[in-house]
């Protein structure tokens, strides 16, 4: 039982055709089809239109009325029927946007449901059995097993009493004037969800609720519903799938490891049919394409969670990635600046698309981990849409696209291809052991060299689809922590049905927040942990010197700096403080490499450390520590290793060309195709002291200045443990 409107309602009655499906639009050509092969001459838009929602006697009366008493009516349905089941079988049926997700929510809350249709019975449970809806119905009452057709009540007093409900307790669902007419005088609550053609404005007052799709209904729908709440880590996915593909632009932590899962919880009633993941890994692709699936593992509380129903695509395919955002109801783009740069035009293509084919507002989620990351975005796909259409189209397409701000709440990891690998052998060894027969790869050309992952990727392939084969197989691609909300500035209607999303009207604060309590206090925990020696930022909280410089960012310095700026956070400050250290603590999954790379990029002007250190210097507050940070950034850079690291490598041609730290610091030449924003040799003239200090002081390894966070703490070098 729900209320609704101020109405107590025990069942729920739908039309079919129109309101549950969209086949008048289909109905009206196949009925024109059979009118010219039969009578030589289609159907009059008249006699369509004045058709809907009449039975079966009364829309061949018309039809004899506006054609002529020869019209073989009979023969022109039946053919009709033909034409239209033909299509159906080969095509599906067109579900109405929304429809599952409405029934649903109608059966969890205990809702008794009845359709009543005028088609036949036989047309009737074809379509909802082809739609997979037929489960949600207790009862259907066609068109052929009653005597009057609508407008007359019939039908609708008939589903109401085999549903044993009083018409005043049943929500009665139609599209058409006729169907109306028909619920308002069973005396039920009649809700009009209007279709091709809306009923007279004298007739649709009769309606309890109008809406001009679904999609409206649903939300009043939610309003009369409990809140399902943020789910817990544990909670399973729903079972039942809804019509929609949601699509993630660049398959990485983020987006494998944190927005499949929000997209699998979806409002905690249905669940997309498809996610759609975009990555430029062919390791990634393959292996999620021959396991059909993939795990998520949350260490800290061991739990591992398999996401399902993925189609991964090249990101270097322009028109898969095209098509992802024509199809797409929601896309979560998680990609670096430079690739969103890169990016841009693709993504312009596909939003032209869509809104030429479909029409369609579309939902982006930016998980870009900057403050004006949506509006960077937005920008960089405006620039290309100017390019490529007229100013008003430009303009339409941009006001149908919601470029949605976030702030992400917890910390995700990708394996390694090292450890994917490793997985791959040890599965392979459990999965051939399950076998009677061998699995054997198909032959290649001696000539070209196997992977290793490819040859043991084969083995699995030919099981993708299998229900049981793999179902025991858990391979994991991503570590996470289990912090489960993301926040989302608030815009488009979608996001407030997404159970795993927290609204909010201003993010800028939150962002603020995180990206100076976390952001910038996890890189410079990851470059000190690295350079003492560790490779995990867990492992390296265990040294007292890390935990440390952990204690003294958060607690002493970025922490009280934005209490100071924004008094009313003071408890969030100390909640994300809190959780930031705890997870720290527990990352032994969480590699110093990622969360240190890209130094360059941590290093701007008005970015998470600098911006931190002047939020500190505004209001008094010691900053020393964060200048201790960036000298360690510098000597991550310049002891760098890794031949992908362009940022570090730049640094080293900086420093080297140079010999002076302040060439880096103070550079001011491209970065991403724009000047890069360094410190001013005049105004930070201080800083830039500061920092070169704590850089000289850590020249040497066995320098007592590598304890220095312990050493501002009042333990004695000699307590520390050295660099490793």
């Amino acid at each position: 039982m729900i209320y609704f409107q101020g109405k107590r309602i025990l069942s729920a009655i739908f039309d079919m055709d129109g309101t549950m499906f969209d086949t008048e639009r289909l109905r009206f050509k196949t009925l024109k089809q059979a009118a010219l092969e039969i009578f030589g001459t289609p159907l009059s838009e008249e006699t369509l239109m004045g058709s809907l929602g009449l039975s079966a006697k009364k829309a061949e009366a018309l039809a004899k009325a506006n054609h002529g008493e020869d019209f073989p009516y009979a023969q022109v349905r039946q053919r009709a029927d033909e034409l239209e089941l033909l299509h159906v079988r080969n095509h599906g049926v067109p579900i109405k946007d929304g429809l599952l997700e409405v029934l649903e929510r109608l059966r969890k809350y205990g809702l008794t449901m009845a359709v009543a249709t005028s088609s036949r019975r036989a047309i009737a449970e074809e379509y909802l059995i082809n739609a997979n809806v037929l489960k949600y119905f207790d009862i259907t009452v066609c068109g052929d097993e009653v005597t009057q057709g609508k407008p007359h009540p019939e039908i609708f007093l008939a589903a109401a009493s085999a549903l044993n409900c009083l018409p005043q307790h049943c929500l009665m669902l139609e599209d058409s004037e006729n169907g109306l007419l028909s619920a308002i005088r069973a005396e039920g609550q009649p809700i009009l969800i209007e279709d091709i053609k809306a009923p007279a404005p004298e007739v649709k007052a009769g309606a309890l609720k109008a809406y001009q799709n679904m999609h409206e209904f649903l939300g009043d729908l939610n309003e009369c519903m409990p809140d399902l709440g943020t789910p817990e880590l544990t909670e399973s996915f729903p079972q039942a799938l809804n019509q929609f593909s949601v699509g993630i632009h660049g398959f990485g932590a983020m987006g494998g490891g944190y927005l499949t899962q929000i997209f699998s919880h979806w409002d905690g009633y249905t669940r997309p049919c498809e996610i759609i993941a975009a990555t430029r890994s062919r390791m990634l692709r393959d292996t999620v394409e021959a396991f059909g699936r993939f795990s998520v593992r949350y260490g800290a509380i061991s739990f591992d969670q398999t996401i399902e129903n993925l189609r991964m695509i090249d990101m270097d395919d322009a028109e898969a990635v095209i098509k992802m955002y024509d199809v797409a109801e929601i896309v979560g783009l998680s990609l670096p600046e430079p690739a969103i740069r890169k990016q841009a035009d693709v993504i312009a293509e596909g939003l032209i698309r869509r809104y030429q084919r479909r029409g369609r507002e579309l939902t982006i989620l930016i998980v870009l981990n900057k403050v004006g990351g949506a509006d960077f975005v937005r920008r960089h796909v405006q620039a290309q849409l100017e390019q490529r259409v007229a100013p008003a189209l430009c303009q339409k397409i941009l006001d149908n696209t919601h470029f949605v701000e976030t702030v992400v709440s917890r910390i995700v990891s990708k394996i390694s291809n090292e450890a994917l690998v490793r997985q791959l052998r040890i599965k392979s060894k459990i999965f051939q052991n399950s076998l009677d027969d061998e699995i054997v790869a198909p032959p290649r050309s001696p000539r070209i060299p196997t992977p290793e992952y490819e040859r043991l990727i084969s083995r699995f392939r030919p099981f993708a689809q299998s229900s049981n084969a793999l179902s025991q197989l858990h391979l994991i691609l991503f570590n996470s922590e289990s912090d489960m909300p993301l926040y989302a500035e608030r815009s488009s209607h979608l996001l407030e049905r997404l159970r795993q999303v927290k609204t909010v009207d201003d993010i800028t604060q939150t962002q603020v927040m995180k990206n100076l309590l976390w952001n910038g206090p996890h890189a410079i925990i990851a470059w000190y942990a690295s350079l003492l020696g560790y490779s995990w930022l867990g492992q390296g909280m265990g040294d007292p010197r890390v935990s440390a410089l952990a204690e003294r960012l958060i607690r002493q310095t970025v922490g009280p700096a934005l209490v100071a700026e924004h008094p009313h956070m003071a408890e969030a400050v100390v909640d994300f403080s809190k959780t930031f250290l705890e997870r720290c603590n527990t990352s032994f999954k969480d590699p110093c490499a990622r969360v240190g790379r890209d130094p360059l990029r941590k290093l701007q002007r008005n970015e998470r450390i600098l911006r931190s250190i002047d939020l500190a210097q505004k209001h008094g507050i010691d900053g020393d520590v964060l200048a201790f940070g960036i000298a360690l950034a510098l000597h991550y850079a310049l002891r760098s290793k890794d031949s992908k690291d362009q940022e570090s490598r730049l640094i080293r041609t900086l420093y080297q060309e140079g010999g002076r730290i302040e060439e880096v610091l103070t550079y001011a030449g491209s970065y991403n195709a724009q000047p890069y924003p360094g410190l001013d040799p005049i105004k930070d003239a201080q800083l830039i002291e500061d920092i070169g200090g704590h850089f000289e002081r850590l020249q040497d390894p066995d320098s007592n200045h590598w304890d220095w966070p312990l050493q501002a703490q009042g333990v004695q070098p000699g307590q520390a443990r050295r660099m490793g």
